[in-house]
């Protein structure tokens, strides 16, 4: 077999341009059938297994579900709560599912999260189903299987942040893309556009990453000609521009009188939003509103804040274990998979397909590894779709042209470092199964000599496969099942066991330690190049405002019943009684400083709680003669202190009504918890 040889693939048709075949030409082998009903079933297991455990998981965005499931238009707005005080600061459409799920079934963990489980079990089947259609069954199967056991994969698919229908999102418009490619009709573009819109409606900006690699896959590989391939393209544009704006365009012209502040902007702007805090603020840092505006250290090196910035980044201990497992294996693959189809017609859907996976790996990459500003290692989720479409259709491909003797060192090399690398991020987790990392390495290497044989028959073919595969994905599982036997909560959470320079579990229930290696700061040490501890965080960020409570409960430090900036409040059912007692005759039945801090009052007694400044508590909403009115009008019962942080760029509204509170309201202390009954004020002592 010469070099650029290509085994016939006798289980799926040949799609090298024009209408594909309606379906395969050769009857289809047993496993076929069976095998991805398998992982179907078993990526739904995995997802849902002990899901209750994680309750109210992020409870920022579980307040917000529960406000939209009373409100229709805190649904609309995406509000933190059903009062409408103030939005999440992120668009709503992640939120509308959930919210829908617990008008349906009732406030509860389940009906939060089930629908982001189902999210990720659709993604595993939209992956296999498109790598499938191009590269085989055997193809499909190995790249469903490679998301499917991601950790960060498993992690965000139990979890109710955004990430997952944005994961859902731009791997739909990668597969319409691809169908676009395959046929040239101008409905696969719109339809491509469409997706894009909705994931714009999802996390903003940060579905963009998807835009450049699906308009350079079609430009390049679509039939038509090329004037009309940019037709095309301007169309999905278009479609894009629909998708999305109808939501942007309500908000804007919405009386702001009339509808919430928008959380995460400081102009009360969805646009200010867009471009800044959720736009090129993550680039630059300079984000205004944050906990920390630029606080990242400098391009190509230098901790900060979010950590390190360079090349490294994806590898380095806070991200290694979420998703770099197969990331050298899925460009090595990638790229050799277009070498071998390199002199085949230019409309070559497999080719194609490769490209556009690739790009978009390494678009998504290199901007996470240049990020100035808020990055946390959950999101490098929007990496596994393509590492697990590099690898299935990269891998096949290779095994296709195994006679080459070039493709079999390439190989085999490839499982090598598979293998190695593999070994060095089980040993960022010295204590988590000590032996893997050895039997890792050690099957590696025989699947690698394996790989060099040009001809295997009978046993010693599926030995041989089931070695590679072993040493490919041991690592990435038994992350997987570490993290779905650890219930999860919190605004940062991570994947797997404690790891060494990692975050180490930060905001999780499962035990992860003391920040290994720096927590919030994965790039290294803090100044002195001393790593800040679980006090000194828990000092930056829950530092609440005057009269918060001091028993390690109610006034800040990395928890308790008042919460802070990265967790939920927990009140006990004294507290909760007290709030609910005649808690409907107000329109808010307590404020606080920070969204986290009123999310978890919200939720025990689903009533609307006012977050005031919003997630990082300095968002100028309200202001403090706003809060006074509402107040005076006797619209808030209570105050409740040991909010989370009022950080960003100066103080903030909160602290000046933290501040305005303890100077006229008399404090007391229930559940541990300091609170101020707002409908009480203080009698002013006589001259």
């Amino acid at each position: 077999m010469t070099t650029t040889e290509i085994e016939p693939d006798t289980t799926v048709p040949d799609r090298t341009g024009g209408s594909p075949a309606a379906g395969d030409p050769t009857p289809r082998r047993s496993w076929e059938s069976w095998a991805p009903a398998l992982l179907l079933l078993g990526t739904a297991v995995a997802y849902l297994w002990g899901l209750g455990a994680s309750g109210w998981a992020n409870s920022f965005y579980s307040a917000a579900v529960q406000a939209g499931s009373v409100s229709w238009k805190a649904f609309f707005f995406g509000s933190s709560d059903a009062a409408n005080s103030i939005t999440v600061d992120k668009p709503p459409a992640s939120l509308w599912i959930m919210a829908l799920s617990v008008r349906a079934f009732g406030l509860g963990s389940w009906s939060i999260l089930v629908p982001q489980a189902l999210m990720g079990v659709a993604s595993v089947g939209l992956l296999w189903a498109t790598v499938r259609r191009h590269f085989g069954a055997a193809a499909g199967l190995l790249a469903g299987l490679v998301l499917a056991l991601t950790p960060v994969a498993v992690l965000m698919f139990r979890f109710n942040n955004p990430d997952a229908l944005l994961v859902l999102l731009t791997l739909a418009a990668a597969w319409a893309l691809l169908r676009g490619v395959e046929d040239g009709r101008t409905r696969w573009l719109v339809l491509a556009g469409v997706f894009v819109g909705l994931g714009f409606l999802t996390k903003q900006l940060q579905v963009m990453l998807v835009v450049p690699p699906l308009a350079l896959t079609y430009l390049l590989f679509g039939p038509p000609r090329l004037g009309r391939r940019i037709a095309q393209l301007f169309a999905a544009l278009a479609a894009t521009v629909v998708a999305a704006g109808w939501w942007l365009l309500a908000v804007e012209l919405w009386p702001a009188s009339s509808r919430p502040w928008i959380g995460g902007s400081q102009n009360n702007s969805i646009l200010e939003l867009t471009l800044g805090y959720n736009g090129l603020g993550r680039l630059n840092g300079d984000e205004r509103g944050s906990v920390n505006g630029a606080a990242a250290g400098p391009p190509g090196g230098g901790g900060g804040r979010w950590g390190s910035t360079g090349l490294a980044r994806m590898f380095e201990p806070a991200q290694g274990g979420q998703i770099a497992w197969l990331i050298p294996a899925a460009l090595i693959l990638g790229v050799l998979g277009i070498v071998l189809r390199g002199k085949l017609t230019r409309v070559d859907v497999p080719r194609a397909a490769l490209v556009l996976f690739g790009s978009w790996l390494l678009t998504a990459g290199l901007v996470f590894s240049f990020m100035a500003g808020i990055f946390h290692s959950y999101y490098t989720v929007a990496l596994a779709p393509q590492i697990g479409a590099l690898v299935g259709g990269g891998a096949v491909l290779a095994w296709r042209s195994r006679g080459a003797a070039w493709v079999r060192v390439v190989s085999a090399l490839t499982m090598l470092a598979t293998a190695w690398w593999s070994w060095e991020l089980l040993g960022r987790s010295p204590s988590f199964l000590p032996w893997l990392r050895w039997a890792v390495l050690v099957v590696g290497v025989v699947a690698a000599v394996a790989l060099l044989v040009p001809r295997l028959t009978g046993r010693l073919t599926a030995a041989s496969v089931l070695a590679v595969v072993v040493a490919a994905l041991a690592g990435p599982t038994a992350y997987a099942l570490d993290t779905v036997g650890t219930p999860h909560a919190g605004a940062l959470n991570t994947a797997g066991p404690a790891v060494a320079g990692g975050m180490g579990g930060f905001g999780g229930h499962g035990g992860r330690g003391e920040f290994p290696g720096g927590g919030m700061f994965p790039g290294g040490a803090g100044p002195g190049g001393q790593v800040p501890g679980a006090a000194q965080l828990g000092e930056m960020f829950a530092g609440g405002p005057p009269g918060a409570g001091t028993d390690g409960r109610g006034g800040g430090g990395a928890g308790g019943a008042a919460g802070n900036l990265l967790r939920g409040s927990e009140p006990g059912p004294e507290l909760t009684a007290l709030l609910e007692s005649g808690g409907d005759g107000y329109t808010w039945v307590a404020a606080t400083v920070g969204s986290n801090s009123a999310s978890g009052y919200q939720l025990a007694t689903q009533l609307p709680v006012m977050p005031i400044g919003g997630f990082n508590g300095s968002d100028p909403s309200p202001t403090l003669a706003q809060f006074q009115q509402d107040v005076a009008a006797g619209r808030i019962h209570y105050f409740i202190g040991g909010g989370g942080t009022t950080g960003g760029r100066g103080e903030g509204a909160g602290s000046a009504i933290a501040e305005w509170v303890t100077l006229n309201f008399t404090p007391s202390t229930v559940d541990g918890v300091t609170l101020y009954d707002l409908t009480a004020p203080q009698v002013q002592a006589g001259p």
